[in-house]
């Protein structure tokens, strides 16, 4: 364990935060300072071996808020800035801090690369389902119809269902979030740093000036746990005020029962998984749509796999034991050399 005794405080920059007031962003920034004290704990981690990466968009601001190393990138390339800081020292705990656009437009090929790849990163993806910064475009996980300044008549793509998308790129941890519920996105981001590997946390968030109330169906505080499910390695798949609703599995599909109708107890509830190799339910529970589904919440996936970065440490290793040449001077006088 460590003995560093962090609080909230000693990760808050002296920049001040330049979000638009009400933005989730705001809400996202509290939980990594909540989160970041119980990593340090937890991993023995100093302040020293934090870095957090970003590429271009409103949430690509978060290296400048948070005190500890950080690199400010090029749309869409935070993902291979991380994995080359990653592999060049990998003692650092490394945070790439991403939007839908930046992540899943430009910097989508990065992206599911560092993911197959299972390089140690912490990647937190905020999806508004809109570019803010660049004044409302669509994005990647807009909603079909949705208008905006570049689909005026609402947008005819299906977006991207980035849970899928994650799980299908060979992820083997991919939780989700909402940025009104900052304890729990603080929870999730410790269970995230914990993961041997590339571990991504979707959060759902609000940008209140170019596409208000986006998630509003789930956040709002008054029908929220009617709407989300929160799921738990090794609990059952409970959710609504009561705990009277749940998941089951029938004919290879989810389905959502009450408790004491027609039949169901709780013996019928199926028991979250987070560690099953197989990602068929983990896919099933990251597409679940409303109405007829809750959203579901917390870490949906959490796979043990071998990570690039020890592989490339491993090979090495492996290499310098056969390896003829030791030093500069061995190199130079390898092979066919030439001597005056």
């Amino acid at each position: 364990m460590g003995k560093h005794n962090y609080t909230p405080q000693d990760f808050k920059s002296d920049q001040e935060v330049r979000w638009c007031p009400g933005c989730g962003d705001h809400a996202i920034l509290n939980s990594v300072y909540r989160a970041l004290p119980e990593v340090s704990e937890l991993l023995d981690y100093s302040k020293e071996r934090y870095v957090f990466v970003s590429g271009i968009g409103c949430s690509s601001r978060f290296p400048y808020y948070v005190n500890t190393f950080g690199f400010h990138g090029i749309h869409g390339r935070a993902s291979a800035i991380a994995t080359g800081i990653k592999v060049a020292n990998p003692r650092l705990s490394v945070w790439q801090m991403t939007g839908d656009g930046d992540a899943l437009a430009i910097g989508g090929n990065h992206f599911i690369h560092a993911i197959r790849r299972n390089i140690d990163i912490n990647i937190i993806l905020f999806n508004n389902e809109i570019y803010g910064l660049t004044k409302g475009q669509y994005s990647p996980t807009s909603k079909l119809g949705s208008v905006t300044k570049t689909s005026p008549f609402g947008t005819v793509e299906q977006p991207f269902r980035p849970g899928e998308l994650i799980i299908g790129a060979q992820g083997k941890f991919f939780a989700r979030c909402i940025d009104v519920d900052v304890k729990h996105t603080a929870e999730v981001l410790v269970e995230a740093a914990k993961h041997d590997g590339t571990s991504v946390v979707v959060v759902e968030q609000n940008c209140v000036i170019f596409n208000d109330r986006t998630h509003a169906y789930y956040t709002d505080k008054e029908n929220r746990l009617e709407r989300v499910i929160y799921l738990k390695h090794g609990e059952k798949m409970l959710f609504g005020e009561k705990k009277d609703k749940g998941l089951v599995l029938e004919n290879n599909l989810l389905k959502v029962v009450k408790l004491g109708e027609n039949g169901y107890t709780i013996d019928n509830i199926l028991v979250h998984n987070a560690y099953e190799p197989n990602p068929g339910l983990h896919v099933m529970l990251a597409n679940m749509n409303a109405p007829e589904f809750p959203m579901a919440l917390g870490v949906i996936r959490a796979v043990k796999f071998p990570t690039y970065d020890d592989n490339v440490r491993d090979q090495l290793i492996e290499i310098q034991k056969e390896s003829k040449i030791t030093c500069v001077d061995d190199l130079l006088h390898s092979g066919e050399t030439f001597e005056m």
